[in-house]
C-alpha cells in the first residue's frame, strides 16, 4: 500500500514564492515529496495548505481533512500569521498547535515541522516580532517534546535567516529556501541531502542610507498594502482554495 503524506498550514506550506512552470506555487512541502517519493515510490500526496490562515484556521479547516486521509506523514506549519496581528492570545496559538500535533500523532502517522529563524537579518523591523517568533518556536519544540514530533530547529541555523534565501516580501522563502527546508526536512528522516546549512555568498553591505530606503520601499510595497489589507478584516485566503486537496502521486 503506497505511503500517505499530507501537508497543512498556511502559505509557506501552499509554498507561496517559489513559482512553478504552471503558474502553481511549488513550495517546500512539494519538494519535499519527491525526496519522500524517491525513498519510497508511489508516494502519494495531499497539501490542504490555505494562504493567510491563522493557527486557529488550520485547526479548524484542515486538521479534520488531513486526518480523514489517514496520513503516514504529516507536515504542520502555521502561527506566522498570528504573530503578524496587532493582538496575540498565546494561550489559544499554543491549544491550537498543540491540538494539531497531538491529533496527527494519534493516528501514528510522523509529524514534522521547523521553527522559524531569526529574521533580522532579512528585515531589521522584525525585531519588534522578536518574542512572539520565540514563543511560536518555544510551542513548537514542546510539541516535539510532547508528542514526537520531529522538529528541524532553523532557528539554530545561521544560513535559515540570510536574506538570500527570502523573497523580497521577507515574509516567504524563494525558491533556493524552499529548497533548502525540503532537504532539511528529509535529512530530519534519515536521508541523504546536500547540505542545507550552507550559508550563501555574503551579500553586499549598504551603506545606512540604503538602508532606510530599502525599508521604506518594503513597507510602501509589501508592509502597508498588508496592514490594509487586515484592517479591513480581509485575508489573502479569502476565496483561494488548497491546491491539492486529494492524494495524488508525486509528479
Amino acid at each position: 500500500m503506497p505511503l500517505r503524506l499530507v501537508a497543512i498550514g498556511d502559505s509557506t506550506v501552499e509554498g507561496l514564492e517559489d513559482p512553478g512552470p504552471d503558474g502553481v506555487y511549488i513550495g517546500w512541502a512539494d519538494r519535499f515529496a519527491r525526496h519522500l517519493n524517491a525513498m519510497h515510490p508511489g508516494l502519494l500526496y495531499a497539501n490542504l495548505a490555505v494562504r493567510g490562515e491563522t493557527a486557529h484556521e488550520v485547526r479548524e479547516r484542515q486538521l479534520g481533512p488531513a486526518l480523514d486521509l489517514a496520513p503516514d506523514f504529516a507536515v504542520v506549519a502555521a502561527g506566522v500569521n498570528d504573530i503578524l496581528r496587532p493582538r496575540l492570545d498565546r494561550d489559544a496559538l499554543r491549544e491550537d498547535l498543540c491540538a494539531m500535533h497531538a491529533g496527527l500523532a494519534a493516528t501514528g502517522a510522523r509529524v514534522l515541522s521547523f521553527t522559524m529563524p531569526d529574521m533580522t537579518r532579512v528585515a531589521p523591523l522584525a525585531v519588534v516580532l522578536s518574542g512572539r517568533l520565540q514563543f511560536l518556536n518555544a510551542v513548537t519544540l514542546e510539541c516535539r517534546e510532547r508528542y514526537g514530533s520531529i522538529v528541524v530547529d532553523l532557528a539554530a541555523a545561521s544560513a535559515a535567516g540570510h536574506p538570500a534565501l527570502w523573497h523580497t516580501d521577507r515574509l516567504h522563502a524563494n525558491s533556493e529556501g524552499h529548497r533548502r527546508i525540503a532537504a532539511a526536512l528529509a535529512e530530519a528522516l534519515g536521508y541523504e541531502v546536500e547540505d542545507w546549512r550552507a550559508e550563501p555568498p555574503a551579500m553586499p553591505k549598504l551603506s545606512p542610507l540604503r538602508v532606510a530606503l530599502t525599508e521604506a520601499a518594503w513597507a510602501g510595497s509589501h508592509l502597508l498594502p498588508w496592514a490594509w489589507e487586515h484592517l479591513r478584516g480581509q485575508s489573502s485566503g479569502d476565496g483561494v482554495a488548497c491546491k491539492r486537496p486529494n492524494l495524488l502521486p508525486v509528479t
